[in-house]
């Protein structure tokens, strides 16, 4: 399919495109995303701050009483930037910004009713995502801590109105119509403590219906929290491709009791898990930093390398993961294999390392093949 070549931003409004038909070739509203959607604050901070609250380098976490000043503390000390972020909103965002086809992809997710839920509303239009919140007037629009040291990062999430989605909101006509129009739909980890129950529904729907249904460990503590880890093995039987990362994968083997550290083994044992849906096989994608890429599928392993990324141009982690979701799946949507998908995800998760934050810059220099 050839690079299409609309503007970056659009003066139109979600609701005034039709979604076009997946089987003619048109991929408006291919994708949908479910998610946490958060503001990202982000700072640069000294390794004194992060031990002040007690959080791990290149840690994601929830944040707990003792991190309630740490967002004020970041913007009396530190310059922060505020930036519409949530791993699954991140991934759609890098996708449509790969797909450059206005609002080929979709996201649902809970905000407040305030300026930060405003700012992310204009966010996603002006990038073409069809954004279709859920509004909790009661609660504030989630946070979250983007702590940024020595090029790695650490997140510190305060869900606050993220924590409130509910399937009520789902099963709407007008949202319900959003996934019916879907063909591919994904979910980071994190949505697990939220609404495993909207999970479920279109890991469903997307099973009966022959479509692909996409999913990420995203952090340890979702398979070590007993009931994350349930509500995630309830999935599991419906997910077509498992997105995570090599201490994602360590952890899910632990807690799987698996006496093995190899991430290209516990890659093929996932993918050979027990699956309801027929229609294809599981294929498992673990990115392991600036190591290759494990792909597992149809009983075989495969590694892809990362494109090198000189040192000095490293500016932040933080999105590397979500950024190489959102290019994978920007591939995936339009038929392409798994080695273009991979190539896809790199190019997008090089980009964004460059930048401050999950920020997609500028139009993209992807190669379409």
């Amino acid at each position: 399919m050839p690079r299409s070549t609309f503007p970056h931003t659009f003066p139109f409004p979600p609701q005034t495109h039709t979604m076009a038909n997946f089987e003619s070739g048109g991929i408006a509203g291919v994708l949908l995303g479910m998610g946490n959607p958060l503001l990202d604050i982000s700072a640069v901070v000294p390794s004194e701050f992060l031990e002040k609250y007690g959080v791990k380098l290149n840690d994601a976490i929830l944040a707990e009483d003792k991190h309630a000043p740490m967002y004020e503390d970041m913007t009396k000390q530190f310059e922060v930037e505020y930036i519409a972020g949530g791993a699954t909103q991140n991934s759609i965002r890098v996708a449509q910004w790969m797909l450059q086809v206005p609002f080929a992809t979709a996201y649902m997710g809970c905000v407040g009713a305030d300026s930060f839920a405003a700012e992310m509303t204009a966010a996603c239009l002006a990038d073409g995502v069809n954004a279709n919140y859920m509004v909790d007037e009661q609660t504030p629009t989630g946070t979250c801590g983007v702590l940024v040291n020595g090029g790695e990062r650490s997140l510190v999430a305060a869900l606050n109105a993220a924590n409130n989605y509910k399937i009520d909101h789902l099963e709407k006509p007008e949202n319900w119509q959003l996934v019916e129009a879907a063909r591919f739909f994904y979910s980071a980890g994190f949505f697990l403590t939220v609404s495993p129950d909207s999970m479920m529904k279109v890991a469903k729907h997307s099973a009966e219906e022959g479509k692909c249904y996409c999913f990420n460990l995203s952090a340890p503590f979702l398979m070590q929290v007993p009931p994350f880890k349930t509500a995630m093995m309830e999935l599991m039987p419906l997910v077509d491709i498992l997105f995570g990362n090599e201490s994602e994968a360590v952890t899910f083997a632990e807690t799987e009791g698996w006496a093995t550290k190899d991430v290209a083994e516990i890659a093929m044992r996932i993918s050979k898990m027990p699956k309801q849906s027929g229609h294809r096989a599981r294929t498992v994608v673990f990115t392991q930093g600036v190591l290759p890429t494990i792909v597992a599928k149809e009983g075989k392993v495969y590694e892809y390398p990362v494109i090198p990324l000189a040192a000095e141009k490293l500016v932040d982690t933080n999105g590397a993961g979500d950024a190489f979701v959102g290019g994978f799946l920007s591939q995936l949507v339009v038929g392409k294999d798994i080695p273009e998908c991979v190539r896809g995800g790199n190019y997008g998760a090089n980009a964004i390392i460059q930048e401050s934050g999950c920020k997609c810059p500028g139009v993209p220099k992807f190669q379409w093949c």
